[in-house]
């Protein structure tokens, strides 16, 4: 086949030609910490009008940086106000003490609480002496309000104060209330998280209990590209500690970005999950998590195309830019998507990519599962009717293959069943969804 493909006005180097059974770009190399895979929804488009199409993006974990990891510079940042007396801050105290158990002396831990009043119980340093560590942290007593918000900065502070670079940096915000001192409302809090994203700090929340605001704990990890668990126990706190630090050890990709640019005649109209798209007059540009061993992340968007003269045609450069763990790097590959526009509607309608198609439905079931719970908060949906929509996203999450928030989503129908609240689960699932982050 000969090579038809155009530039669409924007200077590329001409690509090999377009096999005739895929259209898929994939990148990939031994020493990559990233491997990436570009496929439109479709080989073809419709040449004689507008047409719009979707682009995935997968970025997989390459085999790099197995038996790597970067030192961690981890704050842990935690509510011990008067509802966390007892048996949930004793947990917390055990939780925290696996933490200091995984790490090495080329980590570096700080230790912030918060009640009315925030404490640096214990300020940055290397994890040396781990008792001395641990009998800081069984000095931590139960106080009053929750100032949530002096304790997330000053716990960025801490990270932010270790000069040297190559760490990752992240806090571990566990709350179970409400904020009720300092600064209260969501935008600042959420704005705040993202300044310290800009600063290289990531914030994981951890929400514990039944009384914690768990949209603003999701909104702290959509801002900053954290995680976000929901603990429903005391008895789970230190498991969940646990898997996060697991995963941090693990991360072979950090600051993940995407940025695709777009000749004229195309436009990309949406991004799923990213919660702040940068969209330039060609260029479009966003966050997506960080990438651990074993893991892959399942981007997509939606775009727009304008009439073509029938051929084969770049609509986008797509570049994935990361710091590698093993280099210590920033690191770019890039790949073009690309699409053969044709006046045969029968082959534009054989030409779906049932991949990227699957990708389509996860993210609509992620949306079914905003509207459910809307539904139920301004009853709207009765539980039956709530339970029916849950049970109809549970099939098409399994039918992809995304096991975990299917069962997520068995637990928020046996909660209903009993009359018990499901938003801490679903929200948490709307947002792993969104992610777009999978075991591959």
């Amino acid at each position: 086949m000969e090579d038809r493909t155009q530039q669409l006005g924007y200077g590329v180097a001409p690509t090999a030609p377009v096999p005739p059974e895929t259209n898929r770009t994939v990148i990939a190399g031994p020493m990559r910490a990233l491997e990436m895979d570009v496929a439109p929804g479709n080989r073809y488009a419709i040449a004689d009008t507008t047409s719009r199409e979707h682009l995935l993006v997968m970025l997989r974990a390459g085999s790099a940086a197995i038996g790597r990891r970067a030192p961690l510079n981890l704050c842990l940042v935690i509510d011990r106000s008067g509802s966390m007396e007892g048996e949930p801050l004793d947990y917390v105290k055990r939780a925290c003490g696996y933490v200091v158990d995984l790490l090495e002396p080329s980590d570096v831990l700080s230790i912030v609480t918060f009640e009315e009043q925030v404490d640096v119980v214990m300020p940055a340093r290397r994890v040396m002496n781990k008792a001395l560590i641990k009998e800081h942290i069984n000095r931590i007593q139960p106080g009053n309000t929750t100032n949530l918000y002096d304790g997330l900065v000053t716990g960025c502070m801490q990270v932010s104060s270790v000069g040297a670079s190559g760490y990752l940096n992240r806090v571990l915000l566990l709350t179970d209330g409400e904020p009720t001192a300092g600064i209260k409302d969501f935008g600042s809090i959420v704005q705040q998280v993202a300044q310290q994203k800009q600063g290289g700090i990531t914030v994981t929340a951890l929400g514990f209990g039944s009384d914690y605001n768990e949209e603003l704990m999701a909104g702290i990890a959509r801002r900053s590209g954290g995680n976000y668990y929901y603990i429903a126990q005391p008895s789970l706190i230190p498991e969940v500690f646990r898997r996060e630090l697991e995963t941090l050890m693990t991360i072979t990709a950090r600051n993940v970005r995407i940025r695709m640019t777009l000749p004229r005649g195309v436009r990309c109209r949406y991004v799923y999950g990213a919660p702040t798209p940068q969209f330039g007059s060609r260029t479009v540009e966003y966050q997506v998590s960080d990438i651990e061993r074993g893991s892959a992340i399942a981007s997509l968007s939606e775009w727009e195309f304008d009439r073509h003269v029938p051929g084969v045609y770049r609509f986008a450069r797509v570049e994935a830019l990361y710091d590698d763990i093993v280099t210590g790097r920033t690191e770019t590959i890039s790949a073009d998507a690309t699409v053969e526009f044709t006046t045969d509607r029968a082959l534009v309608e054989a030409g779906k990519d049932p991949i990227v198609y699957r990708e389509l439905e996860v993210h609509l079931a992620s949306r079914n599962l905003e509207k459910t719970m809307m539904g139920m908060r301004t009853q709207q949906l009765t539980a039956m009717g709530a339970m029916q929509e849950l049970q109809k996203t549970q099939t098409v999450l399994m039918a992809a293959g995304r096991t975990d928030e299917a069962q997520d989503i068995t637990q928020a129908l046996n909660a209903l069943q009993q009359g018990e609240g499901v938003e801490k689960t679903l929200i948490g699932t709307i947002y792993e969804l969104d992610q777009g982050k999978t075991k591959g």
